[in-house]
């Protein structure tokens, strides 16, 4: 069907003011104000009360952590102190707990906008093999685009590292998984519903080795590299006593510098290895929320953008957030760059671009993040006229940023709604959430 959303009451493209039309799957066209399609459409769905994004992205996230939300034994902790009192609790998870926290994670960010995902899975304990497999089949049965990292620790406290034993895998059967899932589920191709990248966790849970080796693999594939990176002092104090370098300087020892790796978090470069990054062009994933939560810091973002890297947003895990709501994460995003910066310095149209384009190209799509013809039909529209929150507001975009927007009314994914009158259609979220709680009792109390 040829669908026309017509004249929004505002849309995140220039010269389209007069909507968006979506064939195939694909968007066709842009109307500027006051024109109509150059032909004729099947559906005309008026518009006037939304305002149209590009489907949001998540470029950093730990789905499982969503039964952890909140759990006594971590709140009010430092990163290397809640890692320390959830890894125990994590050698826990089971199939069905990877299945219905990773359903859970995912309706809960196409509520908030997000059209693509990327989830960062690295907890493997005895019986938890097939976890990627699992997040395609979810992936695929709720229409959301992902890129699944598979993520990895060997690097135990055995070894000298943070992880407990029962959670890290050999070094050979990383390795051996990863070719795997990427000769089952990587997709290359634009329009991709599912792609695989590989994600080393961190320099504190894995081996040197391992980072080396994975990179070559990705080199291999022509598959993207992904992990944790600079996110608080602790890490680098790890790094200097036990690599004798910084952060930075043992990623690139280990071939991880160039445009094909993106870094959660981001926090502790110094200017000279921002210009580096740039220069590189590595892409950076900014957490405002977990950051804050944390208290691990603040990312440099516009430094970084000015040196060259691509800079996304993502929630984290929702452990560390703990929401899984890309829309707060904007509106963080813009708040926390004004702290930084200055109030001057950042906008609401920065935080949009972060959590759109930016956040593609830290992906390193260049199909998605944005309303242009020929990009997916990837869309997020939202509501400004049932909430008292909103009311009163004069700038719609603005008003969706400054006032706080958290729930998409309806969300499209690849030319398919996923998300109808601010309910997930591809599940039953009631159930889902009454079977996700009940596990996170059972398991984790």
């Amino acid at each position: 069907m040829r669908i026309w959303l017509r004249n929004p009451a505002a849309i995140l493209a220039e010269q389209a003011a007069g909507g968006v039309v979506i064939d195939g799957g694909v968007i066709a066209e842009l109307i500027a104000a006051g024109r109509s399609p150059s032909a004729p459409v099947d559906q005309t769905i008026d518009a006037g009360a939304h305002v149209v994004l590009p489907g949001l992205i998540n470029t950093h996230h730990h789905f499982y952590q969503t039964l952890t939300r909140a759990h006594p034994a971590a709140i009010n902790r430092g990163l290397f102190d809640w890692l320390g009192a959830l890894y125990p609790i994590w050698q826990r998870l089971t199939p069905d707990a990877i299945a219905l926290s990773s359903e859970l994670a995912m309706a809960e960010l196409l509520l908030s906008g997000v059209t693509c995902a990327a989830d960062h899975h690295y907890v493997f304990p005895a019986g938890l093999e097939q976890v990627i497999d699992t997040q395609v089949d979810v992936a695929r049965k709720l229409g959301l685009r992902v890129v699944l990292t598979r993520g990895s620790m060997s690097l135990s406290q055995d070894d000298g590292g943070l992880p407990p034993r029962e959670v890290v895998q050999s070094h050979d059967a990383i390795l051996a998984d990863s070719e795997r899932l990427l000769a089952h589920h990587h997709d290359a191709a634009p329009g991709a519903m599912v792609q695989i990248a590989l994600a080393p966790c961190s320099p504190f849970s894995v081996t040197p080795e391992l980072m080396r080796d994975t990179a070559a693999m990705a080199a291999a594939h022509h598959c993207r590299l992904h992990t944790h990176l600079a996110e608080t002092h602790d890490e680098t104090a790890f790094c200097l006593a036990s690599f004798g370098r910084r952060p930075l300087d043992h990623l690139e020892a280990l071939g991880w510098m160039g445009p094909q790796t993106w870094l959660a978090h981001g926090i502790h470069f110094d200017p000279a290895e921002i210009v580096r990054l740039g220069a590189a062009g590595v892409g950076v994933a900014h957490c405002p929320t977990s950051n804050m939560t944390l208290g691990s810091g603040q990312c440099r973002t516009l430094d970084l953008e000015a040196a060259g890297s691509p800079v996304g947003l993502a929630v984290d895990g929702s452990a560390s957030n703990d929401a899984s709501n890309m829309m707060e994460e904007v509106r963080h995003a813009l708040l926390l760059g004004r702290l930084t910066y200055g109030a001057d310095k950042v906008t609401h149209l920065d935080a949009l671009r972060w959590g759109t384009q930016g956040s593609a190209a830290c992906l390193g799509r260049a199909d998605i993040g944005r309303l242009a013809v020929g990009a997916q039909a990837d869309l997020a529209l939202f509501r400004l006229d049932r909430d008292l929150r909103f009311s009163g507001g004069h700038d719609p975009l603005a008003t969706l940023v400054l006032c706080g927007a958290s729930r998409a009314d309806r969300v499209m994914v690849a030319g398919r709604w996923v998300v109808e009158d601010g309910e997930v259609i591809t599940t039953d979220t009631a159930a889902l959430r009454a079977r996700h709680h009940a596990l996170a009792r059972q398991l984790f109390a």
